[in-house]
């Protein structure tokens, strides 16, 4: 499961890194919007990664009910 959690991670790292640029962007077109808001960057990453753990843990859960002799394929 933590396999597939790792593209996620990176992903959001990449993502925080974008969106405090675009703020800053923001910041300076628009009126009364902060460039780093944690609340919300900290909302959106656990969010992001609850529906990520959610989406690795149903193949998971399949991957560890199935023989492993059958998952090689001997016969």
């Amino acid at each position: 499961m933590f396999t597939g959690l790792r593209p996620v991670l990176l992903g959001a790292l990449i993502g925080i890194v974008g969106a405090l640029a675009a703020g800053r962007i923001l910041a300076n077109v628009l009126f009364q919007v902060k460039p780093a808001d944690p609340a919300t960057f900290v909302i959106a990453a656990c969010l992001l990664g609850l529906v990520a753990a959610g989406a690795c843990l149903g193949p998971a859960r399949k991957a560890s009910r199935i023989d492993p002799a059958v998952a090689l394929g001997s016969e």
